[in-house]
């Protein structure tokens, strides 16, 4: 397969800029039903993903679309397949993939938001949540279906699930359905669908497995990349590294919480044992505090980001579980505790804050012990930019490196 054209990316070159106007929604070949869902939710104007995603998603080509998360990316595929699908019949016709019940049922939220002006129903299918209710869903009749790819493939195995008339196939955070291993499910469904598709993906990086995968299954993709530009950009995140000996970690995060005082922060670990950890070290002196990841039942992750979203949890300390999707408009902080083990998730992580969802700048602060100083380079490089040294006032984050001295032996016997 041909390597995807490069779309040129709807930045911010002044120098390209100065005699253009800004698109519109109106500019991005949408129907008048979906313009007024548009309007009703107070969509001012696109953002560069959807401005530049929108108008080839909904020519039918199959597109790959690069952006940090919170950029706007599902408005960007779920308004091309509401132009897509015959509302009228109750056939399924879309299927949006997701590595994730929260993001998924966010997706399905987002998209019901949508199609206010469409008939359209969606149904939401994932793991964690009782299948005959989700099989009672599609009986009744959905065009448009998202979900987990585990759950979806057990429902075409029970026969409920047809993919027969699918136009529109979505794969939605792409790289991180692979890095959990949802790669031999997402083939199956994707070999289930009909050849003749549309197929959409999007994606925060673009490893080789996700280009190995588009490669295999796409058509002649057209490329929209505007990842490095927007983690890039000051406008809306600051970001910052700051040295800290593992000892002094803890008593460095309080002095950076006092001084800077966040509406809402999200904490990330490496570890779950470490999430644990610094949760019970912080329910001891706070309130409002809660803790995130994997080994927590679904009700209970459940619970707790509905606290989260409603404000009643102001400390979130979390693995990357929570690294992906999750739509927070208050969170104004983002703290890496322990430096992401890839740089690409350095932008799942710091993608948290800052959204197009929030009107406020967000910043995020990454501790950096001594010995981590190439990994902080990989995510400079990563991001084209480099990050200034947080510092905080009357504290020593780290020990000053001791320079032994040379002991030079005389020789006595002279």
């Amino acid at each position: 397969m041909p390597k995807p054209k490069k779309k040129k990316s709807h930045s911010s070159h002044q120098s390209e800029k100065e005699n253009l106007s800004e698109p519109t929604f109106n500019d991005l070949g949408l129907s008048e039903e979906s313009l007024q869902a548009v309007k009703k939710l107070g969509f001012e104007k696109p953002s560069p993903i959807q401005a530049a995603f929108i108008p080839i998603a909904v020519s039918g080509k199959d597109c790959i679309g690069q952006a940090r998360t919170g950029t706007g990316k599902t408005a960007a595929f779920v308004l091309p397949i509401l132009e897509q699908i015959d509302h009228e019949s109750n056939d399924v016709q879309a299927i949006v993939l997701a590595p994730t019940r929260e993001l998924s049922e966010q997706v399905a939220m987002e998209a019901r938001r949508l199609s206010s002006h469409h008939p359209c129903r969606t149904a939401i299918l994932v793991g964690g949540r009782p299948a005959p209710k989700q099989i009672a869903e599609l009986k009744r009749g959905a065009q448009l279906v998202v979900g987990t790819p585990g759950r979806v493939l057990d429902l075409i195995g029970r026969g409920v699930l047809k993919l027969s008339n699918i136009c529109v196939l979505v794969l939605d955070e792409a790289d991180r359905m692979l890095d959990i291993g949802f790669r031999p499910d997402i083939e199956k469904i994707l070999r289930s669908c009909p050849a003749k598709r549309q197929t959409l993906l999007l994606s925060a990086t673009l490893p080789p497995p996700v280009e190995r995968l588009a490669q295999k299954y796409m058509q002649h993709p057209e490329m929209v990349d505007l990842s490095g530009e927007e983690i890039s950009s000051s406008e809306t995140i600051e970001q910052f590294y700051a040295t800290v000996d593992n000892d002094r970690k803890f008593d460095f995060l309080v002095r950076v919480l006092r001084q800077e005082c966040p509406a809402q922060v999200l904490v990330f670990t490496r570890t779950k044992r470490g999430a644990d950890k610094l949760y019970r070290k912080f329910a001891k002196r706070l309130p409002q505090v809660d803790v995130m990841h994997g080994d927590l039942h679904q009700s209970k992750r459940d619970k707790v980001m509905k606290k989260f979203r409603d404000g009643k949890v102001r400390l979130l300390i979390a693995t990357d579980v929570v690294g992906r999707g999750i739509d927070v408009s208050g969170i104004s902080h983002i703290v890496n505790y322990d430096i992401p083990e890839y740089h690409d998730d350095y932008v799942h992580r710091v993608g948290r804050t800052g959204r197009l969802s929030s009107d406020d700048k967000g910043r995020a602060i990454t501790f950096v012990t001594k010995d981590q100083g190439e990994q902080l380079t990989k995510i400079e490089i990563r991001i084209n930019q480099l990050l200034p040294e947080y510092i905080v006032k009357d504290f020593s984050a780290y020990r000053p490196r001791t320079r032994q001295n040379r002991v030079i032996y005389s020789d006595t016997r002279r």
